[in-house]
């Protein structure tokens, strides 16, 4: 090696030494940003018992819980860089990831069935019947998903009815003032609308709700992988303790959503399964026959690789297999 070569090396060396630690490795954030809702209720107890507070607290890292309304909104936020880690459905992280979105799946809060179509309206009995009729839905959700491959199943679009664009809570109320015919509903509103106005699912697929997904933001889990791996395995602390306490999951949800026992068992009891939390092949295949469904209505563009979009959106390092 050549007298410079060796200087230079040896300055490089030296000048490495001076460079700052934010730009030889990410610096820790100062807070963490994660979203609560009440279609994740172990979010809820997450958040109650205040057990990222704790984790985070000798890192001065502060925690910063922002509500999601639905799938539509963690994803929202999730783009803009509001939040870190977002609870949507797994469909609907595949949507968003086909548009665009920086993000990737990392862990299974639920199995539910948390979305079915809905109505007061006694004439409608059958998917076929929404034809011409006003159906309230949230766009970029389960539950629009849902209605779009309910539809699809008997050879209609959304063409053959009339979409109203609402936000889940929003939707549930024009469908108990009659502004609104059908609704493709998400519980606990969807609970709600059964036990206090009378409202009846006229169609129910479990197997096409996809799962309760918690996502992460590419740049935070590059960043910071240590820090996803902490949050993952405090959330399970939570998932195990709502698996076990189901008393408690009821007191805190009912503290959070001011529902009444009986919507709050019928969601809880009747609809949501907290036995899973690594993500893999069964979280892969229900969102892949999603993103193709859609495909098929046209929904999403017939040259989007689907299968090659949910193998980039589930990242399945992060967490072994748990009960």
């Amino acid at each position: 090696m050549s007298l410079f070569s060796r200087r230079s090396l040896l300055c490089s060396a030296f000048f490495v030494g001076l460079l700052p630690s934010s730009l030889m490795a990410a610096e820790k954030p100062k807070e963490i940003r994660i979203d609560w809702a009440t279609y994740n209720p172990v979010s809820l107890v997450l958040k109650e018992q205040g057990l990222l507070e704790k984790e985070f607290a000798k890192d001065g890292i502060a925690v910063r819980w922002v509500q999601s309304a639905g799938s539509n909104k963690a994803l929202e936020f999730l783009n803009a860089g509001s939040i870190d880690f977002g609870s949507t459905a797994g469909s609907a992280a595949l949507v968003a990831k086909i548009n665009g979105n920086p993000i990737k799946s990392i862990y299974v809060y639920s199995r539910p069935e948390w979305t079915a179509l809905v109505t007061k309206d006694p004439s409608i009995t059958k998917i076929e019947d929404l034809k011409g009729k006003r159906v309230a839905v949230t766009r970029g959700t389960d539950p629009h998903i849902f209605l779009v491959r309910a539809l699809l199943s008997v050879k209609l679009t959304d063409k053959d009815i009339t979409p109203v664009l609402l936000q889940h809570a929003d939707g549930k109320a024009a469908l108990s003032r009659g502004d609104v015919q059908a609704w493709a509903g998400l519980d606990p509103m969807m609970a709600q609308a059964e036990v206090e106005d009378g409202a009846r699912l006229f169609y129910r697929n479990a197997g096409a709700n996809t799962w309760g997904i918690l996502n992460v933001r590419e740049a935070f889990a590059k960043d910071h992988p240590d820090l996803v791996r902490r949050v993952l395995a405090v959330y399970e602390v939570a998932r195990k303790h709502s698996l076990a306490n189901y008393a408690d999951v009821k007191r805190v949800f009912i503290a959070a959503t001011k529902l009444p026992e009986a919507v709050v068992d019928k969601q809880l009891k009747e609809r949501t399964e907290l036995t899973h939390s690594k993500i893999g092949a069964p979280q892969k295949e229900s969102i892949l026959a999603a993103g193709l469904a859609l495909q098929e209505a046209g929904v999403i563009k017939a040259d989007v690789d689907v299968k090659k979009t949910v193998d980039d959106l589930i990242d399945d390092r992060w967490i072994a297999v748990t009960n």
